[in-house]
């Protein structure tokens, strides 16, 4: 069996996630607190015991979902199921963090420095009001694509996420959003809806985002992956550091193209994605992708249980 395992994006948090396994796995606790020296705080605590508005807060749920996602690996690792048991490691948007950093290409205290900067400046690139995110439900890429540059009016308005074939986020100047809904909805959409995030992700918007990822990679060193990386902006595999360096920039303003990537990894022979870490979303998504792939969740001690099964 060829597997793939991948790592979630923003809006899979929960309070408490993670908690169990650092309670029933040491090297999964270690990798929390290695987060928490590393940002000179208790992101645990704010994790296992503080609210969820807090922690949904982009600078605290990117890295917070990161370390819960390499708890998770270092659990299976823990249960004899190494990283390079997989044949390609993939992640959503920050995710593709959390893959590198599983794959041996950024150390773990460098992810999580690089994503509270990351959330930091995703946050301050548009100020709170002037941008939006929406979700085109029943729409194909193509389609939702064109909705959003008949949206644009001069504005900004672009394809951010194509999660699956009946599902594409549209990023921008939220006026240009407001107008791809019904746009969308007057051109068939089985749904339209604007999303509750903090910040237009995936769009030229974040280009002074761009901008400081770019001095940030700059000082981190990156190795290259144990496991090929199927990077967001390319669907299809990178191992060079310095090509993934350059694709992690262009990610903040280019689009996440995860059907594309799913529908890559399936065409190498890839037969089962493995979720590490909070959630199911991307389970979701690759079903409705890749229809005859085997999916697997793996963020609590009783599935990493279960996968060495």
């Amino acid at each position: 069996m060829k597997r793939a395992f991948v790592f979630p994006g923003q809006g899979a948090q929960t309070v408490g996630m993670g908690r169990a396994l650092a309670e029933a796995y040491p090297p999964a606790k270690a990798v929390f607190d290695e987060v928490d020296a590393a940002l000179g705080e208790k992101l645990s605590v704010l994790i296992w015991e503080g609210d969820q508005e807090t922690l949904t807060l982009t600078r605290n749920a990117q890295p917070a979902l990161m370390a819960t996602s390499i708890a998770a690996l270092r659990a299976l690792e823990a249960e004899g199921i190494p990283v390079t048991s997989a044949a390609y490691v993939a992640g959503h948007s920050l995710g593709e963090y959390s893959a590198l950093c599983a794959a041996g290409a950024l150390s773990l205290g460098d992810t999580a420095r690089l994503l509270r900067l990351r959330g930091e400046a995703m946050q301050a690139a548009v100020p709170v009001g002037v941008g939006a995110m929406a979700a085109l439900l029943g729409l194909d890429f193509e389609a939702a694509a064109a909705v959003a540059a008949e949206a644009a009016e001069g504005e900004v308005c672009q394809a951010a996420n194509d999660n699956d074939p009946a599902q594409v986020v549209v990023s921008g100047h939220r006026a240009a959003v407001e107008r791809a809904v019904e746009i969308a909805k007057a051109k068939g959409a089985k749904r339209a809806i604007l999303l509750p995030v903090s910040a237009p992700f995936h769009c030229a918007l974040m280009e002074p985002a761009a901008r400081a990822m770019a001095e940030a990679l700059d000082d981190v060193e990156i190795r290259a992956p144990v496991v090929p990386l199927v990077a967001n902006v390319r669907a299809s595999a990178v191992r060079d550091p310095a090509l993934i360096r350059t694709l992690l920039v262009e990610q903040v303003t280019g689009s996440v193209r995860w059907r594309e990537s799913v529908a890559w990894m399936a065409g190498q022979g890839v037969t089962a994605f493995w979720e590490i870490g909070a959630g199911k979303a991307l389970s979701g998504m690759i079903r409705r992708i890749a229809k005859e792939a085997e999916t697997r969740a793996v963020g609590t001690p009783e599935e990493v249980l279960a996968a060495k099964g």
